[in-house]
């Protein structure tokens, strides 16, 4: 039996033990001798952490070479954070309860902005010198990847190499690189231009920036020749020939996701202007029908879980839906095992599967119809119009549910008061819609429920809109005050509830996200100021983080309350995500002129992303 890091009176102290215990159904036990020790690090809580896909895919890839062994590390809880400082217990893996800071590599998925100060506690606890620069050779190689590595610059400092792309491409040459530079007793020098010299990987100590005196960057590039100009996204063009888990890890307490997840497909046809996956994560490639329903069953039968969900970023997209659910709603009836559906547009066709798949008494149905008027809804390509959602609507409503969820953003580009006031406008249509319904046949109570949400908008990297500044925090609270009104305005405005975001943690999301080098030092004072688990309302200190820019003498409206020039060198230039800085300037335009571009399947939009010669672009 292994020796647990914790003692018991430790683990009889905190909340939650079983985070940190390792032992879960269908975790891996290898003798780590001789071995490459790789640490898989979600940098959030334990729940959130083993709710992740990625996660899943990349331990069960590297588990499936003899000569690997990975493991996996989470953030500490805040209680269990301050007995490790206090008693000097080192940050450790679940599976061997090893140190972490013995292992060959800590990898770590960068999810979102607000867990950046997370990656800090992490390297702190562990023991690893937070700059790549004061590592030795005996400390781990620490690798960065996940959506936020598309502009990896703000925290460039802390990692020795970022992985740019899908996980399944290039990890094995990475090993194969490491286990070669250790055979012919190469440096960590060594291994990093072996490392930079295949295709995705980007080593940060090998690129020098420099500044205009204005604050924008005046040239960017490589100082070494192993590192090339441009690092080239990483795709997996045939989904149905590379690993998924047959056997996901299961844990031993409830977590955010607690269920088999079926990944369906990858990419997106949609073209949103605002999403900054629906970008990167092109061409929209699907998964095999047989292939999915292989590991469907493999799944169920290696995990005993209740539930199953299909992961897309547009369920409806896939061309086989129909005949999939079909075969699931069979075979999950039969194991009492519930089908969950994420990402659908709600037409007749999803209305009918959730019918058969949810309670739905119980359960209300979400549209993401993001702006409230039409011409804002042009303007960010949402490709929905008033006549098609408010359809959804009343079909819901005849197939048996009263409770619908609306989500909005506000602060889009070129955003206006009518546009706003459109946001309240269409909730009440929705619910006048449900009062068209003669008395006598409204489902449920006979009242309906609709919930309108604003989350504040923020530019992403490589989408239209990686130009155009940010409101300001006054900006943001007079627009949710605004909207706020109109609600209470509007004649079922007692069937309708507005729920809105914090304008804080979206100043500091957009910072981050479109950030350079020089926020690194920003990073270190927040975290020395306490700035951890920013995502959780109950810890985030924006405080600590004001302080941390005024201790540094950076401006943060430079980062995110300034309009960029379309010919200004922006920190994730460097990266070819697929899409062309072409494309992104066409749609830019087009969304100034209000003017839809349609989908992938209605059309080519000529984004840049055949020359990976597959998917969606390649299907006629």
């Amino acid at each position: 039996m292994k020796k647990l890091a914790l003692s018991d009176d430790i683990l009889l102290k905190i909340e939650k033990p079983a985070r940190y215990l390792g032992n879960e159904v269908n975790h891996v036990v290898k003798d780590p001798k001789g071995k490459i020790r790789f640490a898989m690090c979600f940098p959030d809580v334990y729940e959130i952490g083993m709710s992740h896909l990625g996660i899943q895919i990349l331990y069960d890839l590297l588990n499936a070479r003899e000569d690997v062994y990975c493991e996996r590390v989470y953030s500490p809880w805040m209680d269990l954070d301050a007995v490790m400082r206090e008693k000097k217990i080192p940050l450790f893996a679940l599976e061997s309860q090893d140190p972490i800071k013995d292992f060959d590599f800590l990898g770590i998925t960068i999810q979102y902005e607000m867990c950046y100060t997370n990656i800090l506690q992490v390297l702190d606890l562990g023991g690893i010198p937070m700059l790549s620069s004061e590592r030795g050779e005996n400390d781990p190689i620490v690798i960065g990847g996940g959506p936020c590595a598309y502009n990896p610059e703000p925290l460039a400092d802390f990692f020795d190499i970022f992985y740019i792309g899908e996980g399944e491409t290039v990890y094995d040459q990475l090993m194969d690189a490491y286990k070669a530079n250790k055979a012919a007793g190469g440096s960590r020098e060594d291994f990093l231009r072996m490392a930079a010299a295949i295709p995705g990987l980007y080593v940060p100590a090998f690129y020098d920036v420099a500044y205009n005196e204005d604050g924008t960057i005046a040239s960017f590039g490589p100082n070494r020749d192993c590192a090339p100009a441009v690092i080239e996204k990483q795709v997996v063009t045939d989904l149905s020939s590379v690993r998924y888990p047959e056997k996901p890890l299961v844990p031993f307490i409830k977590v955010t996701q607690d269920r088999v997840v079926l990944e369906i497909q990858r990419g997106c046809i949609r073209g949103c202007r605002f999403c900054q996956a629906g970008m990167v994560y092109r061409p929209n490639r699907e998964r095999e029908l047989d292939y999915l329903k292989e590991h469907a069953d493999k799944m169920l039968n290696s995990t005993g879980h209740d539930e199953i969900s299909l992961s897309s970023l547009s369920s409806s997209d896939y061309s086989e839906l129909e005949e999939l659910t079909d075969y699931l709603i069979r075979t999950c009836e039969n194991r009492k095992v519930n089908i969950s559906l994420p990402s659908l547009r709600i037409d007749a066709f999803s209305l009918d599967v959730m019918s058969k798949v949810q309670d739905v008494r119980k359960s209300s149905l979400t549209f993401a119809p993001e702006a409230g008027s039409q011409r804002m809804r042009d303007v960010i390509n949402k490709g929905l119009t008033e006549e098609v959602i408010l359809k959804g609507a009343a079909d819901a409503f005849a197939g048996g549910w009263n409770r619908v969820k609306l989500y909005f953003m506000l602060g889009l580009p070129t955003e206006t008061e009518e546009d706003i006031a459109g946001i309240a406008d269409l909730a009440n249509k929705v619910a006048k819609t449900f009062y068209e319904i003669p008395k006598g046949e409204r489902p449920g109570n006979g009242r309906v429920d609709v919930v309108s949400s604003t989350s504040f908008f923020v530019p992403k990297p490589f989408t239209p809109f990686q130009w155009v500044r940010q409101c300001t925090d006054e900006e943001f609270v007079a627009k949710q005050k605004f909207l706020s009104a109109k609600m209470k305005e509007q004649i079922n405005h007692k069937s309708m509830r507005y729920n809105w975001h914090e304008f804080e943690l979206t100043k500091l999301e957009g910072i981050f996200a479109r950030g350079d080098r020089r926020l690194g030092k920003v990073l270190v004072a927040a975290y020395k100021n306490g700035c951890i688990f920013d995502s959780w309302s109950e810890f985030f200190n924006y405080e600590g983080w004001m302080k941390a820019f005024e201790e540094c003498h950076v401006d943060y409206a430079f980062y995110v309350h300034r309009e960029r020039s379309l010919d200004e060198i922006l920190p994730w230039d460097f990266i070819n995500a697929g899409v062309t800085k072409e494309f992104l300037i066409r749609e830019y335009k087009r969304a100034h002129e209000e003017v839809v571009t349609p989908n992938c399947r209605q059309g080519c939009s000529g984004c840049g992303c055949r020359a990976y010669e597959g998917g969606v672009c390649y299907e006629a």
